[in-house]
Order: C-alpha cells, then sequence, then structure tokens
C-alpha cells in the first residue's frame, strides 16, 4: 500500500469520519503519529445522542514498543475502568466484557476457571471439528454457487468460526443463525448500515446472555461433552461460575471468538489475492510456511483496532508524564506497522519472522488472547482447504468496510473461482 503524507493537526482521532476515510489516509495518520507524537492527548467526541457523557480525551499509544509496556504491566495500567474509549458505568461494561474488563484477583479467578476449556486437550477435541466445518463450508459453496462467485464473508469466514464455537459450547446449528444476528448487532454499533440504538444493542446482550443462563443450567444438571459442561463443573479454590459471569463470559467468547477470527480470514483472502507471489510461495510449500503466514495475516488484519487501559498512579510512557486515572488507548493496527520493529510493515510478508510478536492477539499479560491458538487453527485450516479444493478462489472486488474505531471488520468481500 503507498501511504498519504498526512500532517499532524489535519486528522482527529475521535471524528467518526477518520475511520471511514481511506486506507492509506488512515495508515499515513498513524505513520505520522508514530514518527512524531507516538503519545499524543486527543479529545473525545461529542455524540449528539450518546447514552453517556463526553469523557474527559485520552492518551494514543502508537508504537509497538510502547504499546507492549502497557499491556504488560497491569498494576499500572488497570482494565477494570473501561475497555474502550468511551466510559460506561462499570456494570454495563462488565456485563459486556467480562474477564477482559476485569483486574487481579478477579480477572485471575474467572480466567483460571474458563481456561479450562482451552486446554490443549480441549483444543485438541476440537481440532477434527474444525477439519470437518471447513470441509462442509467448501462443499457448500461448490454446490450452491454453480455461478463461481459469492460473499466471501457470509459464505466462508463467518460460518466457521460461528459453527465452531457453537459446536464447542454445545449450541444446536439451528440457533447458529441467532447468534450471527445479535453478535452483528453488537459490534456493528457505529456504523450506519447497522444503525444499531442503545436500546438494540442492550437487547442483543440480553439475548444472549439469557440463551447463556439457560445452556449454563442445563449444562449443571445435565453435563454433556462440550464446553459448556466444562466451565460450569470447573472449580478454582472451590469456587465455579456463577450463571452471570457465564452469561457475560459467554458474550464476550461468542462475540470476539467469532467477530475477530471471521476477520482475520476475510482480510487474509484479500491480501492473498492482492499479493499472488506470496500466495504462491504460500500454498505451494505449506507446511514451511504456514505458522508464519497465519500470524502475518493476523499482523495485517490486526482484527481488533485498540483497546483502552486506565492509569491508577503517575507515571510515564514513552517519556510522556501520565497522571493518575487517564486513559491510554493501544492502537493494536499502529503497533503492528511500527517500522521500528518490522522491515517495511506495509509489505505483505508469509515468511516473516515473529520476533518481536505481532500484537494482533493483544500485547501480551494477563489479558492476552486466551483463544489465540484455536484462531490460529481454524485460520490455517480454512485456508488449507481453500488452498486444496479451490486453488483459484480470489476476490474480485474492494472490501466493503465496518466503520468502526474498535473492529477492523469487513461486511462484504465478493469472491470468484
Amino acid at each position: 500500500m503507498q501511504l498519504d503524507d498526512v500532517a499532524l493537526g489535519t486528522f482527529d482521532l475521535s471524528d467518526p469520519e477518520f475511520w471511514i476515510a481511506p486506507r492509506s489516509f488512515r495508515e499515513g495518520a498513524f505513520r505520522t503519529l508514530r514518527e512524531q507524537q507516538p503519545v499524543s492527548w486527543w479529545d473525545e467526541w461529542d455524540f449528539p445522542d450518546a447514552q453517556f457523557p463526553k469523557g474527559p480525551g485520552y492518551w494514543s499509544i502508537t508504537n509497538h514498543e510502547d504499546v507492549w509496556h502497557v499491556s504488560r504491566n497491569p498494576q499500572l495500567f488497570c482494565s477494570g475502568q473501561g475497555v474502550n474509549i468511551g466510559d460506561m458505568p462499570l456494570e454495563i461494561g462488565e456485563f459486556f466484557g467480562s474477564m477482559i474488563m476485569m483486574d487481579d484477583p478477579k480477572h485471575f479467578r474467572l480466567r483460571s476457571i474458563v481456561s479450562k476449556g482451552f486446554t490443549p486437550k480441549e483444543i485438541a477435541r476440537v481440532e477434527e471439528y474444525v477439519k470437518l466445518k471447513a470441509t462442509s463450508v467448501v462443499d457448500r459453496l461448490l454446490e450452491e454457487f454453480p455461478g463461481r462467485e459469492a460473499d466471501f464473508v457470509h459464505e466462508v469466514a463467518a460460518p466457521l468460526p460461528l459453527q465452531i464455537i457453537c459446536e464447542m459450547m454445545g449450541i444446536p446449528s439451528e440457533d447458529e443463525a441467532q447468534m450471527f444476528a445479535w453478535t452483528n448487532v453488537i459490534l456493528g454499533v457505529g456504523d450506519p448500515e447497522f444503525a444499531s440504538t442503545f436500546e438494540e444493542l442492550i437487547a442483543a446482550a440480553m439475548g444472549l446472555f439469557q440463551y447463556a443462563q439457560a445452556l449454563g443450567e442445563d449444562r449443571l444438571k445435565n453435563p454433556r461433552e462440550d464446553l459448556t459442561s466444562v466451565m460450569m463443573h470447573a472449580e478454582v479454590d472451590g469456587e465455579r461460575l456463577t450463571a452471570q459471569e457465564f452469561g457475560s463470559f459467554f458474550i464476550l467468547l461468542v462475540v470476539a471468538g467469532n467477530e475477530t477470527t471471521r476477520n482475520a480470514i476475510s482480510h487474509g483472502m484479500h491480501l492473498l489475492t492482492q499479493h499472488p507471489d506470496q500466495r504462491e510461495l504460500w500454498w505451494n510449500n505449506w507446511d514451511a510456511h504456514t505458522k508464519t503466514a497465519v500470524d502475518e495475516i493476523v499482523r495485517m488484519a490486526s482484527p481488533v483496532v485498540h483497546f483502552r487501559r486506565t492509569a491508577t498512579e503517575d507515571t510515564e510512557v514513552g517519556g510522556q508524564k501520565i497522571l493518575a486515572g487517564q486513559k491510554l488507548i493501544m492502537w493494536y493496527n499502529s503497533a503492528n506497522r511500527d517500522a521500528k520493529v518490522y522491515t517495511d510493515p506495509h509489505r505483505f510478508d508469509v515468511t516473516r519472522q515473529p520476533q518481536p510478536a505481532q500484537v494482533g492477539f493483544g500485547a501480551g499479560g494477563p489479558h492476552f488472547c486466551l483463544g489465540a491458538n484455536l484462531a490460529r487453527r481454524e485460520i490455517a485450516v480454512m485456508f488449507d482447504e481453500l488452498r486444496r479444493r479451490m486453488p483459484t478462489i480470489h476476490t474480485v472486488s474492494e472490501p466493503d468496510y465496518l466503520q468502526s474505531n474498535f473492529i477492523n471488520g469487513i461486511k462484504r468481500l465478493r469472491c470468484a473461482w
């Protein structure tokens, strides 16, 4: 990508219009910040119909080293005050965010319980199912689209992670469409196409929450071979998940586990189309390059654009004084393109060695993505299936991007084969 030369003072990260600007402009703006003002202060946007008052502003953290520092020092930069730019009542934030909006010891207790569902044994158990679902996705694509053209997001990228999450949790296949609809409402906030009101957002979250409660209560009485049963019966120091904790974690898992992998796969298909040399390199030497190729897709996609922390005391980041109580926004999309860390950072390179690590799953610390290994497997297995059975598949349109400063989403992407 050829980046625009964007001067300081000509853009506003808080302005919703910035997030529908051409990618060359956006990436140029973040490059300018990394080079000239890697830690900078921004006023928050005054949304006319906002449910909560305008916030006091925030520090933007744009380079890899500083994002790494903030993420790995939870005692200095906490999560319990909020994980997005805008402020909302903590109970609402925790309802939506579960353990990602908690600090220790509360966070450690909850993560210790739910992590029992993400052990190597549990991931290995679902491994075969990932392959079966990838096969069925391609089967249906070949069967239902004789014209050899379809929407890649709707037909390939979205079904795979959604079906896998539903299978892991023990959700019947007939409920998958409802799960898909609820997650679209929650993560579509801010995009005019979805035009979700706060009431619709809460309704979608409550739908997921109530569904989870009923599912969890059933598995307490009638355990099965699924993740819900594992988590509802798991104990740490004699404690189990409460119904509310499971409900909130369920929202996090279904939304985060579905949407982020969906968008990584969508961005990956577009990147491979744009860079046929990299596609050929990977697909012709699959075993040698899959590990680096998957991480490179996640780096370039950065499906989660930002998370926030709040300073617990006066400190410094990148030489800039930060006061206790001030908000810091870690821009993962920017850190993943830091030229001090990555040679030619805007170039897609399936052989790029992951040292230092990309931050698409978070930058380490206690909130590193619990499902990172599962996401990597899903991405690899889906592209392996496409490589073997639909080797000519490619995108034939520009992505229709979600308008969001939180999720680097692709709503639609035409493909042909």
